[in-house]
């Protein structure tokens, strides 16, 4: 049973940085498409980034693109989220997820993942 564990969350300033990261426990990140979505109130959930399995590449939404940066450590067993250039619009519940597939075409789709993260608040304003 994989475990997903999200931190890092927390209020920051218009145009400041924080780091989220999902720590996974049960099965190895490198063997497994791990990705970020969020979800703002009133909103549905949102894909944000993906990594592939065994070193597919990684993806973004539009509206992340360029500002986010998202990596695995296989070593620690975590990805990581790296927030830049944050808007209020960054606001959300940022979740962690996890599938055992590696399609291309269903990186960005909530139905893609089996796993989840309890999440963690992101609240961006100034």
């Amino acid at each position: 049973q994989l475990q997903l564990s999200e931190s890092g969350g927390e209020w920051v300033q218009t145009g400041g940085s924080l780091r989220l990261s999902c720590a996974a426990s049960g099965r190895s990140v490198s063997t497994t498409t791990m990705a970020w979505f969020r979800q703002a109130p009133g909103k549905e959930r949102e894909f944000v980034a993906a990594i592939r399995r065994h070193g597919g590449g990684t993806y973004y939404g539009d509206s992340v693109k360029g500002r986010f940066t998202m990596s695995r450590d296989n070593a620690k067993n975590l990805v990581s989220l790296q927030m830049n250039s944050l808007r209020p619009e960054d606001t959300a519940v940022y979740y962690c997820a996890a599938t055992t597939t590696g399609i291309l075409s269903t990186v960005a789709r909530v139905s893609a993942y089996n796993d989840w993260g309890q999440g963690t608040q992101v609240t961006v304003s100034s």
